[in-house]
């Protein structure tokens, strides 16, 4: 079993995501409305375990399918739905075996597309709560150095939390955009 890391913000994160866009957006062409870096990685000031996750937004999954094996290819491996209809979860490893990337897919529409995409807006305005997301994954890697299910158990509640205040940030902020 890896033993969990949770490191440090780096700005190679958000260029090693716009490197693996390009290679994305070249394979999917028309099939992807969107493209966006989510996760831990892509929030500045974060730390994180050093894995780049990738959300892509398609028309329909399905047609996702038959891009497995050029995924395939670019060293993504089809973990399929992952318990969540219209999802496709792909895992990407690098050349020492640990997980790089993470490909989460779905269809326009889904509401799991703004709750990703609001967590990670949420914690890029709010410094505070963003420390605190990070003071908690440093506490549970040094407890949990080798047990990632209970890594993530003790994430959960927080998660939870940021995701409620999140949205209603999300919508909010975007009314306001939108109205003006």
């Amino acid at each position: 079993m890896e033993r969990l890391r949770v490191v440090p913000y780096d700005s190679i994160w958000q260029h090693l995501f716009l490197e693996e866009k390009k290679y994305l957006q070249s394979l999917l062409k028309e099939h992807s409305i969107s493209i966006e870096h989510i996760g831990s990685t892509a929030i500045p000031g974060l730390s994180a375990k050093p894995i780049i996750d990738i959300l892509i937004v398609v028309k329909d999954s399905k047609s996702i399918d038959e891009f497995t094996h050029e995924l395939s290819a670019l060293g993504y491996e089809s973990k399929g739905e992952r318990g969540v209809i219209g999802n496709r979860y792909f895992k990407k490893y690098d050349h020492y075996g640990a997980v790089s990337h993470h490909l989460h897919i779905y269809d326009e529409g889904s509401p799991h597309i703004l709750r990703l995409l609001s967590f990670r807006d949420y914690l890029r305005a709010f410094n505070g709560e963003r420390e605190r997301y990070s003071r908690l994954k440093h506490d549970l890697v040094i407890e949990f150095p080798d047990d990632s299910e209970q890594y993530y158990k003790g994430k959960d509640s927080m998660i939870k939390e940021f995701e409620k205040k999140a949205e209603k940030w999300y919508l909010n902020s975007n009314d306001i955009a939108t109205n003006h």
